[in-house]
């Protein structure tokens, strides 16, 4: 029988855990067509069926899970001992995944990620923006960054930047029009910019002043499944949005916009980086720890 090559048990592996041809694709760096031959190719060298194949899904026979659960402690030792060798150079170095919010992606490329990249050239980074709160570990991630309160609690966290807030903005132009909310419970007389989560549901404006905590299901004819979009339409003046502050701040600073109910706006932990604790750390993820911890910004 031939013995299969370590990259087509790494192909293997990589399609199992994610279940999608695409995504292992994306991550290997290959094509679709490509890891599709060599998957074949293994199942065909070891004798048995190693995946279940429809249209829509791709899943691991059990034979396949067998496999994929001895062969996962194997690869990780593999990339640690590979890893060990940078550490050694005291260069890092290799591909470190990032999977992060749109403003955390925005925030890391604003502060981070330059120096980082300066320190580190033979990293190659891959930072992934999307709204949706992944599985790092299942989805093939080094790291996450969101904030503190979506961390889940099983990661160990680092925070990267002080504490932050949600902020309920409208334009001058819509404030003239209608009377100025002074509590929550105003936003029943307005028209407010929804926002649709990933999940499908529309999200609840949340607000804190003197222990007191509100959730409010704003109302209002225009939902958006964007923060930027939404600044925009606060700004053209079709009512008033709850925005994280770091997407508004420049049309607040030059008038554009203003705040509302700023008062019953609380501080939440700001962004956080995380990682599973139970897998080695490589060298370039540790090294843009040790950036973030130096280089923290807007402590409070």
């Amino acid at each position: 029988m031939p013995k299969p090559t370590l990259n087509d048990l790494a192909a293997f592996a990589a399609v199992a855990e994610h279940r999608s041809f695409r995504k292992a694709a994306d991550q290997l760096g290959v094509s679709r067509s490509a890891l599709s031959h060599a998957l074949r190719g293994l199942e065909q060298d070891v004798g048995v069926r190693l995946l279940n194949r429809t249209t829509r899904s791709v899943s691991p026979t059990d034979a396949g899970a067998r496999l994929l659960a001895q062969l996962g402690p194997v690869l990780r030792g593999f990339d640690e001992a590979l890893d060990s060798l940078a550490d050694i150079r005291g260069v890092p170095s290799g591909a470190l995944r990032i999977n992060a919010s749109k403003g955390a992606a925005r925030f890391l490329l604003h502060s981070l990620v330059p120096e980082f990249l300066a320190l580190c050239p033979a990293v190659e980074l891959d930072l992934v923006s999307e709204g949706r709160l992944v599985d790092i570990v299942k989805e093939g991630f080094d790291a996450g960054v969101r904030l503190g309160e979506a961390v889940p609690q099983d990661m160990i966290a680092v925070r990267i930047a002080g504490d932050t807030r949600f902020l309920t903005v409208a334009s001058p132009g819509y404030l003239a029009r209608h009377a100025r909310p002074a509590m929550p419970d105003d936003l029943s007389n307005h028209q407010c910019i929804r926002q649709r989560l990933p999940s499908g549901k529309r999200y609840r404006w949340e607000f804190g002043k003197h222990g007191e905590e509100i959730a409010i299901d704003a109302p209002g004819t225009l939902t958006l499944d964007d923060n930027d979009l939404m600044v925009e339409a606060a700004t053209a003046g079709l009512g008033i949005a709850f925005v994280p502050e770091s997407f508004a701040q420049d049309r607040l600073e030059d008038g554009r916009l203003v705040t509302v109910l700023e008062d019953w706006c609380p501080w939440i932990p700001g962004l956080t980086l995380y990682y599973p604790g139970h897998r080695h750390v490589p060298s370039s993820l540790r090294a843009l720890i040790d950036l973030a911890t130096q280089m923290r910004i807007g402590r409070r």
